[in-house]
């Protein structure tokens, strides 16, 4: 086995298969740029290779989180690699990504009970999807009661004691972990949590705990993503919801926030606008920034509920008034001002094609605006909503962005992946409506009775938008903020009714 893996090195072999948190990697691309199974040229020739329903639970509208995978992780059984999932009912299971067999799996005991009667927006479950350290062999995973778990890859051991990352059940996004600092984000005022950014120094053997706090109501931080860090400083950059905003008195609701690796606010920028996006709950909070180099820059990009997407410098988010950015799109999408089922949802993607030309991608709910940009290609009507495609430009030292292509009409679409050319979309079937015809707000098992649809995998050319495949019917569920994770040929997708789904080219590999 050992000389198998030495031979392996020893040829300049490359294993691209690692997936290991939301988004791929800690700037929360969804570009998987080592993956070179599928292509363009292959992906109209995958299929369901297998799915596996999951012994878990679904708390109100939560199920499972968004896979990850490691690669060819040394078992008693030889190189394996394995899908890591958890599950709202404080569990975590262990998938051979090759046969779809369960390796193991852990429930964690609950050291604290809720304050809170369950609902959608506070559910009482674990929601943040874990995030994986291959060097140590571990994957971190925060149960619902705020306990960071430090689980062996291998069988789910404990690799050191629980300890405390957030206070119990405050509604927790993603997890990060960059320079050895380990992040999470909470929002919605779940248990009393306010919202903020925690970080966990997992190199003091202590393993304090810090937060920013980014408001004492609202400034929900609810992105799909949590937060994306900085490859050159390490800062974290979120966007946060509606709320009040008072920067002399640390209230950033609406904002793109930059926080430290300390827990300290290095940047914020605020639309000039905020108060009209607090008004109609189009607030910035639902979706995840994305961080990436422009020529000698790195820029931050993310949008929300209103329809628009911004462009900022890392380095002074919105210049020196904090209002002003590098670029500010026209409406792309929600004429309708619907707080609920329209604007940009989840988290952007990017990539560089092999022209160095920048590419950003949008999950779109809904239709596009009227008078927004016009898409040079596009596949017929969106009315459900849509993958736009923009190319990041610089004009006169500034950065933009131009329309390329618009998808074929999807419903409620995740975060994009980026894999070789190919951009894969899950189009989630989700009933997103929130009130019903009287105002009043629906609960989960009312909108649950309201979905008509089921999750559909799309592999769209990244350069043109075009559907090269789609899964049609082999998924039976819808989803629910979840994503996708590309890895050695195989894009793993989950659904509400807690199934994880591969789907491949169905070929063994030599």
């Amino acid at each position: 086995m050992w000389a198998a893996a030495a031979c392996a090195a020893a040829m300049g072999t490359v294993w691209a298969g690692q997936w290991t948190t939301f988004g791929y990697d800690p700037q929360r691309t969804g570009w998987a740029k080592t993956e070179e199974a599928l292509s363009p040229a292959n992906v109209s020739k995958m299929k369901l290779e297998w799915s596996l329903k999951l012994d878990n639970q679904a708390l109100e509208y939560n199920a499972l989180t968004a896979p990850i995978v490691a690669e060819r992780v040394i078992t008693p059984e030889g190189f394996k690699d394995i899908v890591y999932v958890a599950a709202s009912s404080d569990h975590v299971f262990a998938i051979d990504a090759d046969s779809g067999k369960l390796l193991w799996s852990k429930t964690f005991t609950r050291t604290a009970e809720p304050k809170q009667k369950p609902h959608w927006l506070c559910p009482n479950a674990l929601n943040a999807t874990p995030v994986l350290d291959k060097r140590a062999k571990t994957i971190y995973v925060v149960s619902s009661d705020g306990m960071l778990h430090s689980l062996s890859l291998v069988n789910g051991e404990d690799m050191k004691p629980p300890v405390a990352l957030t206070p119990p059940f405050a509604k927790m996004w993603s997890l990060n972990l960059y320079g050895g600092m380990l992040y999470t984000v909470t929002s919605q005022g779940c248990n009393g949590v306010k919202s903020a950014v925690y970080g966990m120094d997992l190199k003091d053997p202590e393993r304090p705990v810090k937060k920013y706090q980014v408001s004492t109501a609202g400034g929900g931080i609810w992105g799909r993503a949590g937060g994306a860090v900085s490859a050159v400083t390490g800062n974290i950059y979120v966007e946060t919801g509606d709320g009040p905003w008072d920067p002399a008195a640390g209230k950033l609701a609406n904002s793109f926030v930059a926080v430290t690796p300390e827990l300290t606010l290095a940047d914020y920028y605020t639309p000039v606008n905020y108060q009209w996006i607090d008004k109609k709950d189009l607030d910035m909070g639902d979706i995840s920034p994305v961080v990436f180099p422009l020529g000698n820059k790195e820029l931050v990009a993310g949008g929300g509920k209103e329809g628009v997407l911004y462009l900022l410098d890392a380095k002074s988010l919105g210049g020196a008034d904090h209002r002003t950015p590098m670029y500010r799109s026209p409406r792309l999408l929600n004429d309708r001002v619907d707080f609920a089922g329209h604007g940009f949802w989840g988290a952007l993607s990017t990539w560089e094609d092999a022209q160095k030309t920048r590419w950003l991608l949008a999950p779109a709910w809904g239709p596009p605006a009227e008078k927004g940009m016009k898409f040079p290609v596009s596949y017929g009507a969106t009315p459900d909503g849509s993958v736009m495609a923009f190319k990041v430009v610089e004009k006169d030292g500034r950065a933009e962005l131009d329309a390329a292509w618009m998808s074929e009409n999807m419903e409620v679409p995740e975060p994009v992946a980026i894999a070789n050319g190919v951009v894969f979309a899950l189009s989630t079937g989700e009933n997103v409506q929130q009130v019903d015809s009287d105002g009043n707000i629906l609960n989960s098992t009312q909108r649950e009775a309201g979905t008509k649809g089921h999750a559909v995998l799309y592999a769209l050319d990244a350069e043109t938008g075009k559907t090269l495949y789609s899964s049609g019917d082999a998924m039976h569920g819808f989803a629910h903020f979840s994503g996708l994770a590309v890895s050695n040929g195989r894009v793993f997708a989950v659904t509400h009714d807690s199934t994880v789904y591969a789907f491949g080219l169905g070929e063994e590999n030599p």
